[in-house]
């Protein structure tokens, strides 16, 4: 038999996909990485070994995932078309480097996913893989199989008694991570439908959220986050609490018509209650503490950024050259920023550094100004020239 070590979600399609390929003749291991989607991982098991899997293997990713990808993202102030946190982006490097471990060391001669053929994710691990172990085939059984909807493949799951959670009512592909929820398909699918409250799962309603303002201090140092409250936390632990926060005051939830890399359009719904709070207090920061020309040029760094993550190319030269350039940055982006949260919204309202670059006899109009106001009149003169007719 060929032997297969198949990224498994417990989800419909890498369900199903198990028992597709037992019935092609694989041997399948399921892969299973925790990325902080919060699941019963002994029931997901059992449900894979149910469907036909030999082993399962749970890989415990989540520390891995907030040092190694999300912290350096935020650091970029990475955001795909400014309103994508990248939550599921940043997952799939981190799931295709443990894939491709588990796979060395099984002795598997293939991988596979449950991605389909029109969306983003296929082309994360396989380009991701592609990088790492050339070696290694891919095999993808949603591309390949005779189930063209979600509903066959319901169908599918019934008749072989395979155990799934999702139903023809709430039909929603759900991806969770420590840093956000990815809600799609269903009734989502018509942009002109509004998202039903019982799809989200991290965030409170702003309409029920305390009508009281939290406010939060979160100290960076060189851009990455190391204190709430003047407490220190573990990067998964702030990560955690921030969500909490943030979740309970309904911050973080979007609804975008995105623009995937196959070249279609899809409409997405996201919660990303920490990474919004994380997002406006480091860009805060880095206003206070950088140079004029080094942030206007980070901002076109950062778009450019955004999209290697969102196309899957976090291991790609330029994406490296790009890491270099950010960490640069961040080496003074060290202090502290105070935020308030309240009904949907982070806004922050407090900063404060060692390396500041606000200097206020410089900005006051009131006593102690120091800027000499004389200067202006020459100094617009030259700036003008070449607009003069």
């Amino acid at each position: 038999m060929k032997k297969i070590v198949l990224a498994y979600s417990g989800g419909l399609d890498t369900s199903v996909a198990i028992k597709w390929l037992t019935e092609r003749d694989y041997e399948v291991v399921a892969y299973l990485a925790d990325v902080g989607q919060g699941q019963d991982f002994n029931v997901v098991k059992e449900r894979a070994l149910k469907t036909g899997a030999v082993k399962v293997i749970i890989d415990d990713l989540k520390r891995e995932f907030v040092s190694d990808f999300i912290f350096p993202a935020l650091k970029a102030n990475a955001v795909y078309e400014g309103k994508y946190f990248l939550a599921t982006a940043l997952s799939r490097p981190v799931i295709a480097k443990g894939l491709v471990r588990a796979a060395e060391k099984e002795k598997a001669a293939y991988i596979g996913h449950g991605c389909t053929g029109k969306g983003n994710d296929q082309v994360r691990f396989e380009v991701t893989a592609m990088i790492l172990n050339p070696k290694l085939k891919v095999v993808a059984p949603v591309r390949e199989w005779d189930l063209p909807t979600r509903d066959a493949e319901i169908e599918y799951a019934k008749l072989h008694d395979i155990p799934i959670d999702v139903t023809k009512k709430k039909p929603y592909s759900i991806d969770k991570n420590v840093w956000g929820i990815s809600i799609e398909s269903g009734k989502l699918e018509d942009p002109y439908f509004e998202p039903p409250e019982d799809i989200y799962q991290m965030s409170t309603s702003v309409d029920k959220s305390p009508k009281k303002a939290a406010y939060v201090e979160i100290y960076f140092e060189k851009g990455i986050p190391k204190k709430i409250n003047g407490l220190t936390y573990a990067p998964l632990k702030l990560v955690e609490a921030l969500n909490v926060l943030g979740g309970k005051h309904g911050i973080g939830r979007t609804d975008m018509i995105e623009d995937r890399l196959v070249g279609i359009k899809s409409r997405e719904i996201y919660e990303a209650p920490a990474a919004v709070i994380l997002s406006e207090a480091h860009k805060a920061l880095e206003l206070l503490t950088l140079d004029r020309e080094t942030i206007h040029f980070k901002e076109k760094v950062t778009l450019e950024y955004s999209r290697l993550v969102y196309f899957g190319l976090w291991y790609s030269p330029l994406k490296t050259a790009l890491d270099r350039f950010i960490d640069t940055t961040q080496k003074r982006v060290t202090g502290t920023v105070r935020v308030r949260c309240h009904k949907g919204h982070a806004v922050v309202v407090g900063r404060k550094s060692p390396h500041s670059l606000y200097r206020e006899t410089l900005a006051t109009y009131g006593e102690g100004d120091t800027f000499d106001q004389s200067l202006a009149k020459g100094f617009i003169q030259i700036f003008g020239l070449p607009y003069r007719k």
